[in-house]
Order: structure tokens, then sequence, then C-alpha cells
């Protein structure tokens, strides 16, 4: 296998904790209800498969089910109202992410962001924490008919580079990263701190598995592709 040219990464869980933001807004949007709030640690466990179905969570006080139709009409357009207004005033990249990136930018590989955010939220996020600059392309959860973990964010992606997927890689924190990328024939390296539902990532059997960005120098070094194998 020839070394990677190509990196998409995932946004939220991956390179940034977006969940102070998002549990500000869902408690916000509660009150407006006049219902109980759920508190930051409620609302960490219920990210990772968008806004609305945050939303529906928050509603339920689940991670399952669904809400009265009604109030999730009501709900939606109060949490994203809020959402506009705050998001990345709370947000924080990952430890090693800023690092990591530098890296990976100096030694001229590709870098693309692949979300399920919207792009509303999901560019204005990346120029908050001022990572923007560092990808040259942005897909976000309304950017294509499909998004993870259908692979067509991720052939996308290698397409605009002109990239084989055997040659890309992925980068992500979730079971839906890990869909996608196989899927898609992409290698994947999930991050263990990101937005899982408490499940561990290793199940979900990622090529590799890092605590920190600064850890990928190491992986990728060229001619150092073993870690597909034995990660």
């Amino acid at each position: 296998m020839n070394s990677t040219e190509m990196i998409l990464i995932d946004l939220d869980g991956t390179l940034v904790d977006s969940v102070p933001d998002l549990a500000f807004c869902i408690d916000g949007m509660m009150t407006e209800l006049e219902r109980p709030t759920h508190g930051e640690s409620r609302v960490r466990d219920w990210v990772g498969n968008g806004v609305e179905r945050l939303v529906k969570r928050a509603l339920v006080g689940q991670l399952e089910g669904e809400p009265d139709p009604l109030d999730f009409k009501r709900a939606y357009p109060v949490f994203m109202d809020l959402y506009d207004k705050h998001n990345g005033a709370r947000s924080k990249l990952y430890p090693g992410v800023l690092e990591g990136l530098k890296k990976l930018a100096a030694d001229n590989y590709h870098l693309g962001c692949v979300t399920n955010k919207a792009a509303q939220f999901s560019v204005p996020l990346l120029k908050a924490l001022d990572i923007h600059r560092y990808f040259s392309l942005v897909i976000s959860g309304d950017t294509l008919p499909e998004k993870k973990p259908h692979p067509m964010p991720l052939l996308h992606g290698a397409s605009h580079f002109n990239t084989d997927p055997a040659h890309a890689l992925m980068l992500g924190d979730s079971v839906s990263d890990v869909k996608a990328a196989r899927a898609a024939g992409f290698p994947i390296i999930c991050v263990n701190y990101g937005y899982n539902h408490g499940a561990d990532i290793r199940d979900a059997n990622p090529d590799a598995v890092i605590a920190s960005f600064t850890e990928l120098e190491t992986l990728l070094t060229p001619g150092r592709q073993s870690w597909l194998q034995h990660a």
C-alpha cells in the first residue's frame, strides 16, 4: 500500500468538543419550553447523530424514542435559534488537535473535514476555533444527498482530491465514521475520546485507535503502513 495522500477528518468528537455549546442550547430550549433542564453530562451521552436527533433525545430524556411531533415542531426552531447564536462560544479543540493539524499540513496531506453537522454550523465552528484554514474541503451534513454512515461524503472527498480510497484515510470517533469508511474503502483511525454513546470505539474494529492527534505522525510515516495489519 502506498502512503496516505488524503485525510478526511470528522468534526464533533474528533476535532472539537462541542458539547458545552450543545448542552447550553438544549437547556435553554428546555427552559423556554418550561421543562426541566438536563445538564452537560446527560447531553454528552446523546450527541453524535445530528441536532434533530439530539433535540428528540432531549424531549424524551433518553437515547432512544420519539417525542410528540408537535413538541418537536415547537422545540426544534428554538434550539436552532439558540445554537445559531452560541455556536463556538464554549466549544474547545481537543488536546493535540492543533499540533496534529499543523504537522499534517506541513507534510502536505490533502485535508478535508467531513461532518454530519449542517453547513450553517460546521463552517462557523471551524472558523471560530481558527482551524478552518487547514481544510481545503468541508463536507457538511447538507452538502450531499447522503451523510455518514453512507459512503457518499467520503467518496466525494476522494473524487475532489483525485485520490483513490485506498490511498485515503478517515479519522473519526464513532461507529458512524467506521461504517462510512468501510463502505467507501477507506482505512479508518479513531480517537478514543469522542462521542460514541459510551461504547468503546475499539468494539467497532477501526484499523487503529489513538489518544491524540500527535500520535498520527508515527502511524503515517511514509513506508510505515503496517498499522493497518497490526493495530
